[in-house]
C-alpha cells in the first residue's frame, strides 16, 4: 500500500445549550443578521403598510364629512375616493412586498439550523444513537425547524406591527380628540393583554402535554412499523395498536382541555373589546351632540378601533404559538448541546497511512464503566496481513472493530495505526482508511446502485459494476426487472440476508480502504456462495491489513494469526495448525463446530452467533 494522507474534516465542537426564551432568541439572531439588509427592508415595508393602514380611516372621515355637508349635492369627492382606494392597495401591496423580501430570511434560517442539527447528530457517539428514540427525535427536529418560521413570522409580522399600530392609533386619538380617548384605549389594551397572557400562560402546559404525547405516539408508531416482521411473528398487532392508542388518548385529552381554555380566552377578549368600543363610541357620539366632532369623526374612530382589535383578537393565539415555538426550538437547540463523547483534539492531523499496521496495546474497555468488556488485550496486525479473532458470544470480538473505528475510546492502553494513536488523528481520516462488512447489514431505502455506490459516491459506473461483480451479485442485479434501479426497501428488507450481505461487500470493496474488517462477513450466505466469496475476499485482502471477526471457524483457517478470546482477554494465539496441534480452547471449538455440522447433515456450517 502506497503512502497516503487522508483529508481532514473534523466537526465543530458542540456549543453551549440555548436555555430559556432569551437564550433561544440569541441563538437565532446570527442567522438573521446574515441577511440584515433583507430584514431592514422588510421592516421598512411593514412600517409603510401600517402608515397606509392608519391613513385609511382619515380619508374615510374626509369622505363622510364631504358627503354629509352642503357640498355633497354639488360634487362627489372623486380624489378622496381615489386616495382611499390607493391607500387600501398600498397597505396590501407593502405587506406582500414584506413577505416576499423576508421569506428567504426565514427559510434560510430554517435550512441552516436543520443542517447544523443534522450534522451534529452524525457527530455524536454510537452510544447516543443506541439510546435514542428515532421517532421522538425526528419530531423534535421537525417542530423546532418549523418553530423558527412561526416565531419569525409572528414576531416580525404580527406582534411588532400590532404594538406599533397601537402606539400610532393611541397617539393620534390623544392628539386629535382628548386624553380620555387615549386613557380608555390604553386601559383596555392593558386589561386585554394581561388577561390574554394570564390565560395563555396557563394553557401552555396543555400544549406541552400534547407535544409529549404526540412524540411518544410517533416513536411508538415508527418503532412498530420498522419491526413489522417481529410484530407479525408474534401476532401482536392488537397489542401494538393498544400501546399506540394509549398515547393518542393522552393527546386527545390534552387537546380537549386546551380547546376548552381557548374558548374561555376568546370570550374574555370579546368582552373587553365590546366594552372598549362601546365607551369610545359613546365619547365620540357625545362629541357629535355637543358639536365638537363630526359624523366623519365617529366613522374614523370606529374604523381605527376595528383595525386595532382585529390583530389583537389573535394575540392569545400569537402568544401561545410564539411561546410554543420558543419551547420547540429550545428542545431542538438542546440537541446541539449534547456532548460529543468522541472528540477530535484541537489541531489533530489526518491519519497518514503508510502500511496500515494495527496495534492494540494493553487495552482495557467497558461500555458502562461497570462490566469490563476487554482486559489487557494486546496484539498486532502487521501491514498487509490477516488476523482473525474468534470466541464465544460476548467475548468482546466485535468490540475490537468498534474501538478501531473509534466509536468509543479505550479506558486504558491505546489503539494505533502505523504507530499513530487513533485518538490523536481526525475521526474522518481514520474512518476513511477502514472498510467493514458487518454481520447485520442495513441498507438505505433506495436503489441497489445507490447502496453500492455509497461506498465511494464519486465512483464511476464501471467501478460500481466491477465491485458488484467481485462480490458475486452482478448476475442477480442484472436478472431483476428494474436492474440497478431496484429499490431495496426500508433497511433493505426487500432483499434476502445473503443478497444484503453481498451488497455490503460490494460497497466496502468500492471504498477501497487500506484496512478491512470482516465481522461475520459471510454469515448470511449459503455454503456455495460463501466459498466463492470467501475466495474473493481472501484475494482482495491479500495486500491489505485485515481483521476478521468470526464465529464460523472454517472461514479463518488461512489467517496469518488467530486470536482466541474469552471473557474479554486473549487466551490463545497462533496459526491454525499451531492451535490445532496445541489442542487447547481453539481445538475444542473446532471439534464442536464440526460435530454440529455433522449432526445437521452436512448441509451447511453452524449458525452464526453475535458477539
Amino acid at each position: 500500500m502506497s503512502a497516503a494522507t487522508l483529508p481532514q474534516d473534523s466537526p465543530k465542537p458542540a456549543e453551549p445549550p440555548a436555555t430559556g426564551d432569551a437564550g433561544v432568541v440569541r441563538k437565532l439572531l446570527p442567522y438573521l443578521w446574515e441577511y440584515r439588509g433583507r430584514v431592514f427592508l422588510a421592516l421598512a415595508f411593514l412600517v409603510t403598510a401600517k402608515f397606509a393602514n392608519l391613513a385609511v380611516p382619515l380619508v374615510m372621515k374626509a369622505i363622510v364629512d364631504g358627503l354629509s355637508g352642503p357640498k355633497a349635492v354639488l360634487a362627489v369627492p372623486v380624489l378622496l375616493l381615489a386616495a382611499y382606494g390607493a391607500l387600501r392597495l398600498s397597505s396590501t401591496l407593502f405587506n406582500e412586498l414584506r413577505d416576499v423580501v423576508f421569506v428567504k430570511v426565514a427559510q434560510r434560517a430554517m435550512r441552516r439550523v436543520a443542517l447544523e442539527v443534522f450534522e451534529h447528530m452524525h457527530s455524536l457517539s454510537l452510544r447516543f444513537h443506541l439510546e435514542r428514540q428515532t421517532g421522538g427525535l425526528t419530531r423534535d427536529i421537525e417542530r423546532g425547524t418549523r418553530g423558527i418560521s412561526t416565531l419569525l413570522n409572528f414576531m416580525v409580522f404580527s406582534v411588532l406591527p400590532t404594538f406599533f399600530e397601537i402606539a400610532l392609533v393611541t397617539g393620534f386619538l390623544i392628539v386629535r380628540f382628548d386624553v380620555w380617548f387615549g386613557v380608555i384605549t390604553v386601559g383596555a389594551l392593558v386589561l386585554y393583554i394581561a388577561a390574554t397572557f394570564l390565560i395563555s400562560e396557563r394553557r401552555i402546559h396543555h400544549r406541552r402535554a400534547m407535544n409529549e404525547s404526540d412524540s411518544k405516539a410517533n416513536t411508538r408508531a415508527i418503532d412498530s412499523l420498522i419491526n413489522y416482521e417481529t410484530v407479525k411473528y408474534f401476532g401482536n398487532e392488537s397489542f401494538e395498536a393498544r400501546r399506540y392508542d394509549e398515547n393518542l388518548s393522552r393527546y386527545e385529552a390534552a387537546v380537549v382541555t386546551s380547546e376548552t381554555s381557548l374558548g374561555l380566552l376568546n370570550t374574555v377578549q370579546a368582552g373587553i373589546i365590546a366594552l372598549t368600543v362601546s365607551l369610545l363610541m359613546w365619547r365620540a357620539s357625545d362629541g357629535i351632540v355637543n358639536g365638537a366632532l363630526t359624523l366623519g369623526d365617529l366613522v374614523m374612530v370606529n374604523a381605527l378601533l376595528i383595525q386595532l382589535y382585529i390583530p389583537l383578537n389573535f394575540l392569545g393565539v400569537l402568544y401561545r404559538e410564539i411561546k410554543q415555538s420558543l419551547t420547540d426550538m429550545e428542545r431542538m437547540f438542546r440537541l446541539l448541546s449534547v456532548n460529543r463523547e468522541i472528540e477530535d483534539k484541537p489541531g489533530a492531523p489526518a491519519l497518514a497511512v503508510s502500511g496500515a499496521a494495527i496495534r492494540f496495546e494493553a487495552v482495557d474497555f467497558s461500555y458502562d464503566g461497570k462490566r469490563p468488556i476487554l482486559a489487557g488485550v494486546d496484539f498486532e496486525v502487521p501491514a498487509g496481513r490477516t488476523v482473525a479473532v474468534v470466541g464465544t458470544s460476548g467475548s468482546g470480538k466485535s468490540t475490537l472493530g468498534r474501538l478501531l473505528f473509534r466509536f468509543y475510546d479505550v479506558q486504558k492502553g491505546r489503539v494505533a495505526i502505523d504507530g499513530q494513536d487513533i485518538r490523536d488523528v481526525t475521526q474522518l481520516s481514520l474512518r476513511r482508511a477502514i472498510g467493514i462488512v458487518p454481520q447485520d447489514t442495513v441498507l438505505f431505502n433506495d436503489t441497489i446502485y445507490y447502496n453500492i455506490a455509497y461506498g465511494r459516491p464519486g465512483a464511476t459506473r464501471e467501478e460500481v459494476v466491477h465491485a458488484a461483480r467481485v462480490a458475486h451479485i452482478l448476475d442477480f442485479i442484472e436478472s431483476l426487472p428494474d436492474r440497478w434501479e431496484t429499490t431495496v426497501g426500508e433497511r433493505g428488507l426487500k432483499l434476502s440476508g445473503g443478497e444484503k450481505q453481498r451488497v455490503s461487500i460490494a460497497r466496502t470493496l468500492l471504498k477501497d480502504p487500506p484496512i478491512l474488517i470482516f465481522d461475520e462477513a459471510t454469515s448470511a450466505l449459503d455454503s456455495g456462495t460463501e466459498k466463492a466469496i470467501q475466495a474473493e475476499l481472501s484475494e482482495i485482502s491479500r495486500d491489505r491489513t485485515t481483521l476478521m471477526i468470526a464465529h464460523r471457524l472454517s472461514t479463518i483457517v488461512d489467517a496469518d494469526q488467530i486470536l482466541v478470546m474469552e471473557g474479554g482477554s486473549i487466551v490463545e494465539r497462533g496459526a491454525f495448525r499451531e492451535l490445532m496441534a496445541r489442542d487447547g480452547r481453539f481445538a475444542q471449538m473446532w471439534r464442536l463446530q464440526q460435530q454440529e455440522e455433522s449432526e445437521a447433515g452436512g448441509t451447511g456450517p453452524a449458525a452464526s452467533e453475535a458477539s
